[in-house]
């Protein structure tokens, strides 16, 4: 297959994780006799700086020439201090999602065996933890008017739906439903936002065309203490847009580090797949980004256009280095030796050798692979 690939490092550890996952995809193209080729641009703070806005034309014309997009990170700290800035990086990935119509976002979260003792939460409450997260992405109180008085003293926010836009997420998180648990939860807050309930009544309607789905409610604050307590509980969550960005990241700490979460965000016409931590400035040219989620962001984008096999490939990889402990910090506390660069060249490596390699790693960080 051929596939043309718009990379938007963005910033941050952005191009420190993506150069990882592209590396990877490269070693699929070749294993696999495909042809992916990468055409770079910039986004967030990287662009305002280069072109004064976060999302410049010629980045928004590659993406949409492209038959997907792998995405970095965005943000700065000097637009996280200072809120009164009118152009923000986060901008440009709003826009970005409104423009080419990503409008729903998924993000598996799984507990790794090898990775259980690394999370807080107790072993025997997250082992064979296994869900999707199902978030709407173009609508909902980020997208909505916003207003601020002159004096500066009243602000406010508006979230709004239509039918329309629930819609077209519930039928996707039903349909994955469909070859997981089959089991859906709808987070909201329908007991004080009309919001919401407009969404439990939509939901509700298409439930009904899904009879060998189980449909449950959660409030989301309910559902927030769940996913701490019992988060084997869920299958497929569905949810809007502040609650889903909230629910997700709250999930990272099930699998031990944020850094292994992948997400893809999807529309008629286009994808994005990005890891979902954010640019994580301290950690800039330290080696010490966890680059995973991201090579799993790669792996739903070959999934994306129907190549499992490849895409399983990556996920056998990845787990295999965390099986090792062949990981960056977050997740290997005690041994710093082991860098961003070094976790992409065990991956990538594995992939071309997954019989005779990756056992003895001080020959694979020397770009050799161990035969035996």
């Amino acid at each position: 297959m051929k596939l043309n690939i718009a990379v938007l490092p963005g910033d941050g550890i952005g191009p420190e994780v993506i150069e990882q996952a592209v590396k990877v995809l490269k070693a699929i193209a070749l294993e696999f006799n495909h042809s992916f080729n990468f055409k770079k641009a910039s986004v967030g703070a990287t662009a305002i700086n280069e072109f004064g806005n976060p999302l410049p034309e010629q980045t928004l014309d590659l993406c949409k020439a492209s038959d997907a997009i792998l995405f970095g990170a965005i943000g700065h700290p000097k637009y996280d201090n200072d809120p009164s800035l009118e152009v923000r990086p986060e901008q440009g990935l709003l826009h970005l999602r409104k423009a080419l119509g990503l409008f729903a976002n998924v993000r598996p979260v799984k507990a790794y065996e090898s990775t259980l003792d690394k999370s807080p939460l107790r072993r025997e409450n997250i082992k064979g933890t296994d869900i999707s997260i199902y978030r709407e992405l173009t609508g909902g109180i980020y997208f909505g008017e916003k207003k601020l008085s002159e004096d500066g003293d009243l602000a406010s926010d508006l979230c709004e739906y239509s039918r329309h836009e629930i819609e077209r997420i519930t039928h996707l998180a039903f349909k994955a439903a469909q070859s997981r648990q089959k089991k859906v939860t709808l987070v909201d807050k329908a007991n004080v936002l009309e919001s919401s309930r407009l969404w439990r009544k939509v939901v509700t309607e298409i439930g009904i065309q899904y009879p060998e789905i189980t449909l449950n409610y959660l409030f989301v604050d309910n559902a927030a203490m769940q996913l701490i307590l019992n988060p084997k509980q869920f299958d497929v969550i569905l949810t809007e847009n502040m609650f889903g960005d909230i629910i997700s990241d709250e999930a990272s700490v099930i699998g031990g580090s944020i850094g292994l979460l992948a997400s893809a965000s999807l529309g008629e016409k286009h994808a994005l797949f990005e890891p979902i931590h954010g640019s994580f400035p301290e950690a800039i040219n330290k080696g010490i980004a966890n680059p995973i989620a991201s090579i799993l962001s790669a792996a739903m984008l070959l999934d994306h256009f129907q190549l499992n096999q490849e895409a399983n490939h990556i996920r056998e990889a990845v787990e295999k280095s965390l099986e090792l402990n062949i990981t960056t910090p977050d997740l290997n506390e005690n041994n710093f030796d082991i860098s961003t660069n070094q976790v992409g060249d065990f991956i990538e490596d594995f992939i071309s050798n997954p019989e005779d390699s990756n056992v003895n790693f001080t020959n694979v960080s020397l770009g050799q692979s161990t035969i035996i």
